[in-house]
Parts: structure tokens; C-alpha cells; sequence
């Protein structure tokens, strides 16, 4: 079996700044990264900011990824973005708030199965015979969403620009357990999750960042059913468009609390072949 790339989608949330969603495919596997919003301006690695450097290494190291199985893919991704970061670092990181880190999401075609890994909150949806299953934990935004709403209505149209919101953005992002893909390999590696799925031939696969993705937790506008129904009949620029005209009607952040009026939003639609 192989896998066959639909469509695909990526927006970025804002046009004056850098996109740090990615995501790829190939006929053994695919995947999508969302490297987590910098919190200070580019100069660790140069002047490429830590998100995007990381999404756009982890990407080339899964395009050239060639394991024979998910997980020694993701090592040897892992162990690219390590070597990348101790090579082209320019500086020590002000603090652990300041390291490279990414959620991400990746299926690989085994055999007869499908394997299906990730860190973070990019998610994979299914559709098999009928049925729709998150492959991976049901997105779920609500601690982030209370966060936000803590530190004042509205906080998310700040962009993470007031020093209270970026103190608090710094403390949260600088906790231990973080389960995130990182410049550490052995970290990203000991934290990283997968499962083992029966395949067949026509299941179809929705890779998601977590911008994407609220369309499900964030907004309601869906349920996992409803949204893959919707991507099959209308397809995914529709669905981005729904997804910033919702955002653009709540700008201010208030009805939907977050931290920025627009994430970066990136979906990958691909069909197991036979």
C-alpha cells in the first residue's frame, strides 16, 4: 500500500510574519509540524526565527526520512534537528522559554498498517469504511483557552506583544514534561507517542495543526465527523476560509479567548492506495 496526497493547506496567521506550520507527504508517509510562536525576536539561530528554523528542519529531515518503520523515522529526524541546532546555533538560549520546540503529527504505511505518531497538539483524523476516528487524542484547547481569558478579555488581539502576556507565555513554555518535539533528540524521542493501525485500501487520512484543528475545539463549527465530511464535499480552502471568517468576526478575541486573533492554520488530506 502507498499513500496519495489530496490536498493540502497551509495559512499563515498572520502575513507579516513568518508561517511555522509545515507539512509533506510521500507514498510511505506524511506529516505536519507547528513550531510554537517565538518569544523573542530572531538571533539565537541567526536571523531566522526558532519556530520557523525548527519546522522548516524537521520538514526536509521527514522528506528524506527513510526507516523502515514510523518510529525510526522520527529518530532520524530527531537526530537532524540536533545536529542542525548544535551546528548553526549562534548563542546561548536566554532561557528554556527561548529553545527551538514543535507540536507535530506523521503516518507511515507498514505493511498492512499504518503507524501514527506525534508530540503535541497536531492531530490525525480517519475515515475507514464509513467511520471517522481521531488517530490521535481529540484536539482540545480548553487549558489554553482558560489561560488566556486569565489574563484579560481580549488578550489574544495583543499578539503576545504586553510584557505581562509574554512573562506568562515565557513561564508557561519554560516547565518541565513539555511533550514536544525539541532540539534534544533523546527528549523528543522519550516523549513522543504512536499507535499501530489496521489499513486498507481508500481509508483517507487528515493531518492537522492545532490552527486547523479549532475549527473542531476551538470554535465548534464541526465535530470530527461533520469536518471530514465537509473537507470531502467543499475541500480545504473552503474550510480556510470558514475558519479566518470566523476569527475575523471575533478580532477582538472575546467570544473565543486565545492568544492571537489567527494561528497559523495547515491541513494535509491524503488517501491510502492500494
Amino acid at each position: 500500500m502507498h499513500l496519495d496526497l489530496i490536498q493540502s493547506l497551509s495559512l499563515c496567521g498572520d502575513s507579516a510574519t513568518p508561517n511555522d506550520d509545515r507539512a509533506g507527504s510521500s507514498a510511505r508517509h506524511a506529516w505536519v509540524i507547528d513550531g510554537a510562536t517565538d518569544l523573542s525576536p530572531p538571533g539565537l539561530l541567526g536571523a531566522c526565527g526558532g519556530a520557523a528554523w525548527l519546522a522548516a528542519t524537521a520538514d526536509a529531515a521527514f522528506a528524506g526520512g527513510a526507516a523502515d518503520d514510523l518510529r525510526g523515522t522520527c529518530v532520524q529526524v530527531f537526530a537532524a534537528v540536533a545536529a542542525r541546532y548544535a551546528a548553526e546555533r549562534r548563542r546561548e538560549p536566554e532561557g528554556a522559554w527561548e529553545l527551538p520546540r514543535a507540536s507535530w503529527a506523521a503516518v507511515q504505511i507498514v505493511g498492512e498498517a499504518l503507524q501514527v505518531a506525534w508530540a503535541g497538539d497536531c492531530a490525525v483524523l480517519r475515515l475507514s469504511d464509513g467511520v471517522v476516528s481521531w488517530c490521535t487524542p481529540a484536539p482540545d484547547r480548553a487549558r489554553e483557552s482558560a489561560q488566556a481569558a486569565a489574563l484579560g478579555p481580549g488578550v489574544g488581539a495583543t499578539k503576545l506583544r504586553t510584557p505581562a502576556v509574554l512573562a506568562d507565555r515565557r513561564a508557561a513554555r519554560s516547565r518541565a514534561g513539555q511533550r514536544v518535539m525539541s532540539v534534544d533528540a533523546a527528549e523528543s524521542a522519550a516523549v513522543m507517542d504512536d499507535a499501530r493501525i489496521a489499513a486498507a485500501a481508500d481509508d483517507e487520512l487528515l493531518l492537522m495543526t492545532d490552527g486547523m484543528a479549532a475549527l473542531v475545539d476551538s470554535y465548534a463549527a464541526y465535530d470530527a465527523t461533520a469536518l471530514f465530511a465537509a473537507v470531502r464535499t467543499r475541500g480545504l480552502a473552503a474550510l480556510g476560509a470558514e475558519l479566518r471568517a470566523i476569527e475575523q468576526e471575533d478580532a477582538a478575541c472575546t467570544r473565543f479567548p486565545r492568544f492571537k486573533a489567527s494561528d497559523d492554520a495547515t491541513a494535509l488530506w491524503v488517501r491510502v492506495g492500494a
